[in-house]
């Protein structure tokens, strides 16, 4: 059948598979700064706009592997929530397979680990049946085909052997192993991380590439928020410079170059290459 009208039927927003995995349409995110009321959402009288993004055009296919990299308050976090659906665009479009990002099942998201309650008591087979929610629904009880799938994420991410873990007992890269095993048991097909390798090792991080070079290859869509342009340019196909604008969007080669850079950072701080932290492997 013709990929011009065909669309695929699942739980969830129906995709419309002639449209890209993610397209951004002159989008921007705009706050107004008052005399006395600091930052806030635009519409106060008599304020300044302000963005924390201007005019985001973009277009994401499947399998495609994008590190969103930038200097801190450049928005990455902030367009990781565009997609998402948390945040909401004053201006311009957001679609995932052709439609809004509210109702899809098919977006899995990973946040900053600062921003998780790491002693909520639940264990890793909880964490992960929650991905499940989205395909069984809401007040329903999983299923035995639902256990099934949960055990075979937690095997993909080589972590079946911590199903009875509590998940603030994990090293940090163990944790990240289980959030991807999450967006695995919930048939994820974009994947979003925010700065997911913070603080990991050099064998944690390896093990989260292994599972995100296999989802590339079953066509998953990966953006990844990170400060790290030396890994940024090793580990990712394509590279967004954002800076509240996009600076510059391609291959490594063709971003990564000084008066990009310049354009992006100024006088700033780089990143260049975080330090792998020493603490426990993502293999233990």
């Amino acid at each position: 059948m013709s990929n011009s009208g065909h669309i695929s039927r699942k739980r969830g927003v129906a995709h419309q598979t002639a449209s890209p995995t993610l397209e951004l349409k002159r989008v921007s995110v705009a706050y107004v700064s008052g005399a006395s009321s600091g930052l806030t959402l635009r519409g106060a009288q008599h304020a300044v706009e302000r963005y924390a993004l201007e005019d985001i055009s973009l277009k994401v296919g499947a399998g495609d592997r994008v590190a969103v990299v930038g200097p801190n308050g450049a928005g990455k976090s902030t367009l990781l929530g565009l997609v998402v659906g948390t945040v909401k665009p004053s201006t311009g479009q957001v679609n995932v397979y052709g439609h809004g990002p509210t109702g899809h099942t098919c977006i899995a998201y990973v946040p900053q680990r600062s921003r998780i309650d790491w002693t909520f008591p639940v264990t890793v087979k909880d964490v992960v049946m929650m991905g499940r929610v989205a395909q069984i629904g809401m007040f329903r009880w999983p299923g035995r085909r639902d256990h099934a799938i949960v055990r075979a994420c937690l095997e993909k991410v080589n972590a079946l052997h911590l199903m009875q873990e509590q998940i603030g007992e994990l090293s940090g890269g163990q944790q990240q192993r289980i959030f991807i095993a999450r967006a695995l048991a919930q048939e994820a097909e974009l994947l979003l991380m925010d700065e997911p390798l913070t603080g990991l090792d050099a064998p944690s991080r390896d093990a989260i590439f292994e599972i995100l070079d296999r989802l590339q290859s079953e066509g998953v869509t990966v953006l990844v928020a990170t400060h790290d342009l030396k890994m940024a340019a090793a580990r990712f196909d394509q590279i967004m410079l954002l800076n509240r604008r996009i600076v510059a969007y391609g291959s490594p080669a063709t971003v990564l170059n000084p008066e990009n850079l310049l354009t992006a950072y100024g006088g700033g701080e780089m990143v260049v290459s975080e330090s792998p932290a020493k603490s426990k492997s993502a293999a233990e």
